[in-house]
């Protein structure tokens, strides 16, 4: 056959099966002929022992000067060690990103997270993510498409961020199961957004404020008593949200809350008689193993954020979360002189990075301690009284020792 131009090709005629015709100029450059005069240019070359093909286009919508040009890069890719037709076949089974977020949900996060966290996880890939990138399949998904992705929420920069971050553990993941290269993780260099960090601590004034309106709800049963141990623990603690909900009398061993297993891993709280006091006060319900008992029979209290609206706007602390009352309890640590490290191991801090963010409280009772120590030398130097003559130290017994004053005449 003579080298194909679009003359030759043209000439090819159908037959009752489908045939190949070959370049004499390009080895391994051909046309297929279907019976139904479909042409396809295609490349064909041999690799690991087998025969590949890997299609250029259809003859009509690629010109035959095209197709050898296309059939020249494939066959210069193969020279050097290259396999088209696997990396084609590769592509074309490659699931999409929705699949791989099943697969992530199932084999990664019902393993190795908390069911809270893997309620976020789902919501951010069910709410965010599948809408978003669901259809593309996972080696086609390019930064790109991520940065887009993060722009189009920057209106909710937390949410982004969120997103961002558990595409990033994504595709971590999809390097490990073969699926795209080492290193291609798409999320890389796409900055997340500033996030306002919200920490409220409530002053001395504010916790009797907020003590007397539990004690009020409660004797007058507008909010049940459940509800109103449950931020007295909260506040004394210094505790989780979770941590103090799904609290059972068998973690309850004094002098420590047996915690097995909360954010962090098993925790061990310290009970002072302030805790012990608010345990003492909640009665037991028989078969519930919950300190905080909720509505439904063995199952403790799942609300608590509309009794907590309520309360704080009675107490007159509108826009405090719960949240902050694991904030006052830091607040209040730091303000006493417990060291940093103290106070991370009270919340629970794994890392000390976490706690860090209380660093700045520290301030406040360093310049107490500055402020008393410059009194008490101030009170000395003033004891002395006034002198004309400056004091100067007897360098060998370390002494002052006072000089004449001398003269002139």
């Amino acid at each position: 056959m003579p080298k194909l131009t679009k003359r030759t090709v043209e000439t090819l005629a159908a037959r009752d099966s489908d045939y190949f015709v070959f370049d004499d100029e390009l080895p391994g450059f051909g046309v297929r002929v279907l019976p139904s005069g479909r042409k396809t240019f295609l490349v064909q070359y041999r690799a690991g022992g087998r025969t590949r093909r890997v299609k250029i286009g259809v003859f009509g919508t690629v010109t035959a000067d095209e197709a050898r040009k296309a059939a020249r890069g494939y066959l210069g890719d193969v020279a050097h060690g290259a396999n088209p037709a696997e990396a084609v076949y590769q592509d074309r089974k490659s699931p999409t990103l929705s699949y791989i977020c099943d697969r992530f949900i199932d084999d990664h996060v019902a393993h190795r997270c908390k069911p809270t966290t893997q309620r976020d996880y789902q919501a951010c890939i069910d709410l965010y993510i599948k809408p978003a990138l669901g259809t593309r399949k996972i080696g086609d998904v390019i930064r790109a498409d991520i940065a887009q992705l993060h722009h189009d929420m920057r209106h909710k920069p937390s949410q982004a961020n969120r997103a961002l971050a558990v595409l990033s553990k994504l595709f971590n993941l999809v390097e490990v199961w073969g699926l795209r290269p080492d290193g291609s993780n798409p999320c890389r260099h796409v900055h997340k957004y500033p996030e306002e960090k919200r920490e409220r601590y409530l002053s001395a004034d504010e916790v009797s404020c907020l003590a007397a309106t539990l004690d009020a709800v409660e004797a007058e049963g507008s909010e049940t008593a459940a509800a109103v141990n449950a931020f007295r623990l909260l506040l004394l603690t210094g505790c989780r949200l979770r941590e103090i909900q799904t609290l059972k009398w068998d973690y309850v061993s004094p002098p420590y809350l047996l915690l097995p297993d909360s954010k962090t891993g098993a925790r061990k709280i310290p009970i002072d008689d302030a805790v012990g006091d608010v345990l003492d006060r909640i009665e037991r319900v028989p078969d519930n193993p919950y300190v905080i008992v909720g509505k439904l029979p063995g199952q403790h209290l799942t609300d608590l954020q509309h009794p907590w609206r309520r309360i704080r706007k009675r107490a007159g602390l509108e826009g405090v979360r719960i949240h902050d009352l694991r904030h006052t309890y830091a607040s209040h640590a730091i303000s006493n002189g417990l060291p940093i490290e103290m106070v991370g191991k009270l919340l629970g801090h794994t890392q000390m990075q976490t706690t860090m963010r209380y660093a700045h409280l520290v301030d406040e009772p360093v310049r107490a301690a500055a402020s008393r120590v410059a009194s008490g030398l101030s009170g000395l130097m003033k004891r002395s009284g006034p002198s004309d003559d400056p004091p100067t130290t007897d360098a060998s017994s370390g002494n002052i020792v006072q000089f004449p004053k001398v003269r002139a005449s």
